[in-house]
């Protein structure tokens, strides 16, 4: 199985199973002699570990990591940075009834047909799971574009049919669903409770935020700013789509709406959401990423078995009623491995 590795100048390897062991991730092409925050890696990890906020699954994993090579006195060597994240509360039993069932919106079905086999415990490495592992090497990219003067903000802008009215980005830590706008977030809070009550899941929006981005990062032709960011985003499970700026919103503006023109100063709009032609132009980068519902799901649905077998299917154990409010760190982490990895390319190490 390849695919297991993404980036260029930077690159990230994760590793590991829902059930397995242990999780881990080894991060190639750091810079060295930086000094690494553990608290706030710390942090980092808490903001999608699960059991980490009520209105997520009920699996408690504290999401610790373990650095093993690469860092001498709390700074990076820059050699490769190897991390370990011990899984402690799997239940495996959980899926045992339906070890051989499909279980719909999952990737059981293509795995087993690519592959020959699966791991059936929690999807195996198909789960969400593996995006802590993604996050810990994340986070410290995040740490090394802020002492270069880049910030990346996440947040929610829809759970369901809720949308958020207001962009207040001091409020989004203050609710459970990282949402800009108070008011949504506590009709978004209590539609999720009302989903996990009737035992179904609900998807949603999160757009993302950087700023502090110099002129020129990105490379024409194919190697554009918003293509490489397109992989990374599009290569977390439950992603569906991507836009920049006003996105497919676009197609209602004319050229000459559409089009950020300039003075002596600057832009004076960003419709493009800080890119042109595949290059940063110094803007903010904005862009929206929906999140479907989460596949597992305590209602009953029709399915196979691997034997073609039709069959009825209710996927018991702990799951998220709403996975996007634990994306929101993880869309964070593989955007700033991306910028990372594109700033780099531009100016070394």
């Amino acid at each position: 199985m390849g695919g297991n590795t993404f980036g260029s100048s930077l690159t990230i390897t994760t590793f590991g199973e829902s059930h397995g062991p242990a999780l881990g991730v080894i991060i190639d092409g750091l810079e060295s002699n930086f000094t690494i925050n553990i608290e706030d890696l710390s942090y980092q990890m808490s903001r999608r570990r699960p059991g980490g906020n009520r209105l997520g699954t009920k699996r408690d994993e504290q999401d610790e990591v373990e650095i093993l090579s690469g860092v001498f006195e709390g700074k990076t060597t820059g050699t490769p940075v190897a991390i370990l994240i011990r899984n402690t509360n799997q239940r495996s039993d959980d899926y045992s009834p339906i070890s051989t069932f499909y279980r719909p919106g999952h990737a059981d079905y293509t795995w087993h047909e690519k592959f020959g086999i699966r791991d059936w415990r929690g999807g195996g490495r198909s789960s969400g799971r593996e995006t802590a592992a993604r996050l810990a090497a994340g986070a410290i990219a995040m740490q090394i574009l802020k002492s270069k003067g880049v910030s990346i903000t996440a947040y929610t802008t829809q759970i369901g049919h809720i949308k958020a009215t207001k962009n207040d980005i001091g409020v989004i830590k203050q609710n459970l669903v990282s949402c800009p706008d108070m008011d949504a977030a506590n009709k978004m809070e209590a539609l999720i409770d009302e989903i996990r009550e009737k035992k179904d899941s609900v998807g949603g929006i999160i757009e993302c935020l950087i700023t502090g981005v110099p002129v020129g990062l990105g490379e024409p032709v194919f190697q554009k700013t918003e293509a490489l960011l397109g992989h990374a985003i599009l290569s977390i499970g439950a992603t569906k789509g991507i836009e920049f700026g006003e996105g497919f919103n676009c197609v209602n503006f004319k050229g000459s709406q559409h089009n950020d023109m300039m003075d002596s100063t600057g832009f004076l709009s960003n419709h493009a959401g800080g890119i042109n032609g595949g290059i940063t132009n110094g803007d903010p980068i904005v862009f929206r990423v929906p999140i479907k519902p989460t596949a597992s799901i305590s209602l009953e649905q029709r399915t196979r078995d691997i034997l073609g077998n039709e069959r009825e299917i209710v996927v018991e154990g702990r799951h998220d009623p709403c996975i996007c409010i634990r994306i929101v760190p993880v869309i964070e982490a593989m955007t700033a491995l991306t910028i990372l990895s594109l700033w780099y390319d531009q100016n070394g190490r």
